[in-house]
């Protein structure tokens, strides 16, 4: 009965930082049967030194940080247990910092530099220190790293995180670049000071950075790797927000991931001993064979139970039902059913209606123990023509199993709506009348009834008949369309005014009818039935006269531009007959200075008032020059101080005056 080594033991390669490191066997001990079950615990020697990342490691600390601020540093790794792990570690002798050494949840140790000094970068640019891990061991193994500060000038502000702890929790095995955690900062500098960059703290263990991924951008903690439950339950995660300035600003935060159980190891089953063969005189409960059964999940996902293995079946996946509208409440429209395969409880079924849509409750009921489907209300087509659920089938086992049904109910239409007037509208109060003019040809188009039918399909099909008419030959209405034409040309005699009573039908069983009167009105001019519509239109409509005044304003605008346009025409004819004249006549007349004013046969000829003199002065130029028209002598009676060629009369004296020598001065 000697358990005995049978080859060499390395505690680490077996259980890694698991610690107690055991391992189990069960003794079968025969006549009489009995199981026994051992347990060898592999204890821990001091054989691994600690080792840091990186030999050297590097920091950027500000003038202006308070003491009191602290820097976490890369941590060492040691695999040994227990009191051989990393216990602690030491800080070479400086007059600036001093070591915090801090435990993490599952015991391990980290180190924090602390200011307790504010530095000077005038007094010292940089310091160089020595960091030591010691392990517990007897004598103690340990290892070192280097560290260089480099004294520079930071930013006013460093970045601030929102809370310093977050707790998230993720299942395991959740797929990877499933969102864990969203981490935020912000920073009250401007620009690439204020610009935040997220990452993990140095001595963040590699194992995390595994299993992790943050966005540098966002601050978006996601899953890289397979988490499982069986092998760590929670991670203490340290992050650091830093800015972009030339010293950047550091905070830091700490989240802590709880990773959740789910059942995703299945049972183990074990055959400890088998009694092969079986005597055949053998009594009743004699021990054939011995099973054990373990589960690596936790809670009630490691709980095993024998027997429920079959899920419910369905005998269809999908159902689609169709319902008469205006259906009785209280109907049965459907019988799920579905069958297991398995015994007694683990076979007994139950019926429910999930509840897509929180409606379809007041609408449908489901019985539990047979899957027959009910209507609790009475549906229309015209309010929804389908609804769709699912029914979940589901046995008695523990756990117990399901099936999911899609049932879909289609309402079908009935003709319960009669067709609605439109056109003309049946409620109107108004003597409004459409407009044919006398000696309109037949065939010609008056006016035209709409309606709708609020059914479907041949429900919905109207069709149109003239029921009654004041003259029923000189009007007909299309058959599919509503359309009213003349049948005949209109005469003289024919009377001014028309009523139609127009039936309108739709193609249900059974039929269902509606009528609509139309009038129509004989005019000789369109300008009576204008002055017709005027009084019909409602008087307190503010619109009316804003539709005139724009109107009007269009008609005097167009008015004003044609005479415009009529007045630029004729002057421009005028002068150029006029400087016709005046060239022709330049070629037998010399020009000469002013002489005596010559205007009293003018005056004496009735032609003109002495007043209305003009002198004009013309350059040797002046048949392709406008004509300068001086101010008359005396001013009008209204004062008006114009005086144009244009506006001569015919007599009307003019002493123009050539200048070969210069230009009218600004005064002439």
């Amino acid at each position: 009965g000697a358990l005995l080594v049978n080859e060499r033991i390395d505690r680490e390669e077996l259980c890694g930082a698991l610690s107690p490191c055991s391992l189990s066997f069960e003794i079968v001990v025969e006549n009489p049967l009995e199981l026994y079950s051992g347990t060898v615990e592999i204890q821990d020697i001091n054989d691994n030194d600690p080792v840091f990342p990186s030999s050297q490691a590097r920091l950027e600390i500000s003038e202006s940080v308070a003491a009191g601020a602290r820097f976490p540093l890369e941590s060492a790794q040691d695999p040994d247990v227990g009191i051989n792990s990393l216990q602690t570690y030491q800080l070479s002798a400086n007059p600036n910092f001093a070591l915090d050494v801090q435990t993490r949840v599952d015991g391990s140790k980290y180190a924090e530099l602390v200011l307790e000094k504010e530095l000077d970068r005038e007094e010292q640019r940089e310091l160089n220190l020595v960091l030591t891990a010691l392990d517990g061991g007897s004598p103690p193994r340990s290892a070192h790293v280097q560290i260089h500060i480099d004294v520079v000038d930071a930013n006013d502000n460093a970045p601030v995180f929102n809370q310093s702890t977050y707790k998230a929790s993720v299942r395991e095995n959740t797929p990877s670049g499933t969102l864990v955690a969203r981490i935020s900062a912000y920073d009250l500098d401007d620009g690439p000071n204020g610009d935040i960059v997220y990452s993990f703290s140095s001595h963040t263990p590699a194992k995390v950075r595994e299993l992790f991924a943050l966005d540098s951008a966002t601050g978006d903690l996601r899953v890289k790797g397979q988490l499982d439950y069986e092998e760590t339950k929670l991670y203490e995660i340290y992050l650091q927000a830093k800015d972009k300035g030339a010293v950047p600003g550091v905070a830091h935060c700490k989240v802590l991931v709880e990773v959740v159980d789910v059942n995703d190891n299945a049972p183990e089953v074990t055959v400890t001993s088998v009694y092969s063969p079986v005597p055949e005189d053998a009594a009743p409960g004699t021990v054939v064979a011995l099973l054990s059964v373990t589960d690596l999940d936790s809670h009630d996902n490691g709980l095993v139970n024998y027997v429920n293995d079959n899920a419910p079946k369905s005998s269809q996946d999908s159902y689609d039902v169709y319902v008469l509208e205006n259906n009785m409440p209280g109907i049965p429209v459907l019988n799920v059913s579905a069958t297991d395969p398995d015994l007694g409880r683990n076979a007994h079924l139950s019926y429910t209606l999930l509840q897509g849509d929180p409606a379809f409750g007041h609408l449908f009921s489901i019985n539990r123990e047979n899957g027959t489907l009910y209507l609790l209300t009475s549906l229309d087509h015209e309010d929804q023509v389908e609804f769709s659920m699912v029914v979940q089938v589901q046995d008695g086992g523990f756990p117990p199993l399901a099936t999911n049904v899609s049932v879909s109910v289609f309402v079908t239409d009935l003709n319960d709506n009669a067709p609605t007037v439109l056109y003309p509208h049946p409620n109107t109060t108004s003597s409004y009348a459409d407009v044919v003019a006398p000696g309109t040809p037949a065939g010609h188009m008056v006016t035209k009834v709409v309606a709708v039918d609020a059914d479907a399909g041949y429900n919905a099909w109207i069709s149109y008949t003239l029921l009654q008419a004041t003259d029923p030959s000189l009007f007909s209405v299309g058959l599919h369309n509503g359309e009213i034409f003349t049948a005949r040309q209109l005469r003289e005699d024919d009377a001014p005014e028309h009523t139609l009573v127009i039936l309108l039908k739709d193609h249900g069983e059974p039929v269902l009818s509606t009528s609509a009167t139309v009038s129509i009105s004989v005019a000789e001019v369109v300008k009576e039935v204008l002055t017709d519509l005027t009084d019909v239109a409602p008087a307190n409509d503010p619109r009316r006269h804003v539709t005139f005044y724009l109107i009007l304003a269009v008609i005097l605008v167009s008015a004003a531009f044609f005479i415009t346009m009529l007045s630029v025409g004729i002057f421009k004819c005028y002068k150029w007959r006029q400087s016709k004249e005046l060239y022709s006549s330049s070629r037998s007349t010399t020009y000469r200075t002013p002489g005596p004013f010559h205007h009293i046969d003018a005056v004496r000829g009735g032609f003109t008032p002495p007043s209305f003199y003009h002198q004009v002065y013309l350059t040797t130029d002046s048949r392709q020059s406008d004509l300068l028209c001086k101010k008359p002598f005396t001013s009008s009676p209204l004062g008006s101080r114009q005086g144009t060629i244009r506006n001569g009369e015919p007599g009307l004296y003019h002493q123009i005056v050539g200048t070969a020598s210069r230009l009218p001065t600004p005064a002439e």
